[in-house]
């Protein structure tokens, strides 16, 4: 099964953690090719203290065999691995912030995992990256495509390709 997820850095050397973080997440025992890695794009935070630095962000996707919840846990060690408090406020300046996007056509919407993500849709700093590799894909949910709406949020949000390789 497929699954996507949203790599996020504003704090430190966030290529270095979006690159360290992608690493780990490709060597994870369950993770499978192929794995899809979109190119790096600065963004302006959204919702974050005042004076946050601008965001490193980016979308991968790989073949995940194993459960979501697990997935989840995995990213949540990696993050941790990273730098980042497992007791980090939201929508606060972060080193790392790893989110599972989506698993397959999986929906579930309990305390601690929704798949969706339930902001996908809203967000260029998710939709820009992902379309760059998914552009056909339809989360649950929704009736449009990734690139479709990405294509709809392309003239309001501050999203600037940074880097192509990484």
């Amino acid at each position: 099964m497929r699954a996507g997820i949203a790599l996020g850095a504003n704090l430190g050397d966030r290529l270095g953690s979006l690159t360290t973080a992608r690493e780990m997440i490709f060597a994870l025992p369950d993770v499978l090719a192929p794995q899809l890695s979109s190119s790096v794009y600065e963004t302006e935070p959204v919702e974050c203290e005042p004076e946050a630095e601008k965001f490193l962000n980016a979308a991968i996707e790989v073949g995940y065999d194993g459960e979501p919840l697990a997935l989840l846990h995995a990213l949540r060690e990696i993050e941790s691995r990273l730098g980042r408090p497992a007791e980090h406020e939201a929508n606060r300046s972060r080193r790392i912030d790893l989110d599972l996007l989506y698993h397959g056509g999986r929906v579930r919407d309990d305390r601690e995992l929704q798949l969706p993500h339930p902001r996908l849709h809203l967000r260029g700093f998710v939709l820009l990256p992902l379309a760059e590799i998914r552009p056909s894909l339809v989360v649950p949910g929704q009736t449009r495509t990734v690139g479709e709406l990405s294509e709809e949020l392309a003239s309001t949000a501050s999203v600037v390709r940074a880097a192509r390789q990484w």
